[in-house]
């Protein structure tokens, strides 16, 4: 998904600078979890391109651990790095975008588990629920200089869907999401059209899910 909301704002002409915990080809390294770290990769951007217009926190997931079971330090790294560092960011970019003319825009990617919890990512489902109200709450803080939205997609797909032809069929659109389709709610938000859209969250999901009930066929047909 990362890769493919980066490919949609350099098709868009944007110059885009990617990260990941480990320098790999463009990519600078920078482990998001860490503020100094993630200080030091914005003055870096900012230094080689002059200014800071967009940022999308995209970083984040789970392993599978059941509640009564999970340890401290896996719960801590999980919040880590789906709720403390898009803040990192956030805050590191809203320095430089403030002193801008034209401010700046700020895209955190959301999750359905905030509104629809799954069993095994308790840890991950809350701090996705963080996350949203961290957005609401930058929104409201950081306006009208820089705006804060998030973007949360249903599933997407990935080369490893093992499941999708039994996950399209509960899906009203028929299918599952896109990277494309999020990179496109993604250039949407951080566009001129989207200049008066700040603290929203954008649900890509295809009309979420059909209700069980209606899957089981009409009781009296």
């Amino acid at each position: 998904m990362g890769a493919g909301i980066a490919a949609a704002f350099a098709d868009a002409g944007a110059d885009v600078v990617v990260c990941s915990r480990n320098a790999t080809g463009d990519a600078l390294a920078c482990d998001v979890r860490d503020p100094a770290a993630v200080e030091e990769m914005v003055r870096s951007i900012v230094g080689r391109h002059g200014r800071l217009d967009v940022v999308v926190n995209n970083a984040g997931g789970s392993p599978y651990a059941d509640a009564a079971t999970m340890s401290p330090r896996l719960a801590e790294r999980v919040i880590a790095l789906n709720l403390l560092a898009p803040f990192y960011v956030a805050q590191a970019a809203n320095a430089v975008m403030q002193q801008q003319a034209d401010g700046g825009s700020v895209v955190n990617i959301g999750s359905v588990a905030a509104r629809r919890p799954a069993p095994g990512t308790s840890a991950y489902n809350a701090a996705k629920a963080g996350l949203a109200v961290l957005t609401r709450s930058l929104a409201l803080e950081w306006a009208p200089k820089v705006r804060v939205n998030a973007v949360t997609p249903g599933l997407v797909r990935t080369e490893a869907d093992a499941y999708a032809e039994g996950v399209e069929r509960t899906i009203p659109m028929g299918r599952l999401a896109e990277p494309s389709d999020v990179a496109a709610a993604c250039l949407m938000l951080c566009s001129p059209e989207a200049r008066f859209i700040t603290g929203a969250d954008l649900y890509v999901d295809g009309g979420g899910e059909i209700p069980a009930f209606l899957a089981v066929g009409d009781p009296h047909g």
